[in-house]
């Protein structure tokens, strides 16, 4: 009897899991259906491009593909007049990791005016560089640069903290590796998102204002 009662609750506690991790995925994705774009002629201007960062090397220590697409969108933003000035946002919290360098570097070897590029070294994780990007560069109206399936988890994050956002998809990888290695992380990572909502929570790290000319 006992046992029967221990594999009842166990039963119950995967499947309310389970419903958990599909209610939080149907509201990120409809939240952010309308507000997505993949081609650069479409999508509409906004003064200011966030690229989320990400690791320039994957797991294997091959050139990071999501990292490449990323790049390749923000510059076909930039050069398309779409955007203007691109704030970079990616984790800088150890001495030897700095997403936000890097990137800018790339950027700049591809054409981008470093002028043009501001760096948000506390972008530990999507929840912070959304947040930051109107806390602390005072932005309420930007354009997320990411793949799809960040961008739907951004943009959830954007519309319940009153950000005015848009996105431009860029290139998905079709390694099939890379997509159910992402999509089991992003499962997880969009209750997380719709947890953090609930509760209001905050940046790692916020601070004085900077201006983005």
């Amino acid at each position: 009897m006992i046992k029967k009662r221990v594999v009842a609750i166990i039963s119950i506690a995967v499947l309310m899991g389970v419903m958990l991790i599909i209610c939080c995925n149907v509201a990120v994705r409809n939240a952010a259906e309308a507000k997505m774009y993949s081609s650069v002629e479409n999508i509409p201007y906004n003064r200011v491009g966030v690229l989320l960062g990400t690791n320039p090397v994957g797991r294997t220590g091959q050139p990071n593909p999501f990292y490449n697409h990323r790049i390749e969108a923000c510059v076909a933003l930039y050069k398309a007049g779409k955007i203007e000035r691109v704030l970079v946002s990616g984790d800088n919290s150890r001495t030897t990791y700095d997403e936000p360098s890097c990137i800018k570097a790339d950027l700049v070897a591809a054409g981008v005016p470093d002028s043009v590029i501001y760096l948000d070294y506390a972008g530990f994780r999507t929840l912070d560089s959304i947040v930051r990007a109107q806390n602390i560069f005072g932005l309420n109206k930007f354009t997320i640069i990411s793949q799809q399936f960040h961008n739907e988890r951004a943009l959830y994050i954007a519309i319940h903290n009153d950000i005015d956002a848009i996105a431009f998809n860029a290139q998905d990888v079709t390694m099939r590796y890379w997509q159910v290695r992402m999509m089991v992380r992003e499962w997880l990572a969009r209750v997380n998102a719709v947890i953090d909502v609930f509760v209001g929570k905050q940046p790692h790290f916020l601070g004085e204002h900077i201006t983005i000319e």
